[in-house]
């Protein structure tokens, strides 16, 4: 019809379509104690006491827990702060850090 306009067909993509996200998960081990993983996660992710000690008992009874889904970059940094944070020094067998990765937000590892 002459003067009528219509409105072009736009399609909007969200960011999460753009750039692929990652998980952060935390790994258990039996050299780690849940103040260790508490004071980790309260340092490192500025988690509450409640939301680290919920990661602590998940990260022991499933032997895993998601700590942040992220941009690869953030997700590569906080892998790393994990890996530095150091030994448990309350338990003497205790010689690193604990273990975390990085997986597809999606699923399946890295």
């Amino acid at each position: 019809m002459p003067g009528t306009l219509t409105a072009p067909d736009v399609s909007t993509t969200s960011r999460e379509e753009l750039t692929p996200l990652y998980n952060v998960v935390l790994l258990d081990d039996d050299d780690h104690t849940y103040d260790y993983v508490i004071e980790m996660l309260e340092r490192l992710f500025l988690f509450s006491r409640a939301q680290a000690y919920r990661h602590a008992v998940e990260v022991d009874t499933t032997g895993r827990t998601v700590l942040m889904t992220c941009e690869l970059p953030e997700a590569e940094f906080a892998r790393d702060q994990i890996h530095a944070y150091g030994p448990d020094w309350r338990m003497p067998r205790s010689k690193g850090s604990m273990r975390a990765i990085i997986e597809p937000a999606g699923g399946g590892a890295e």
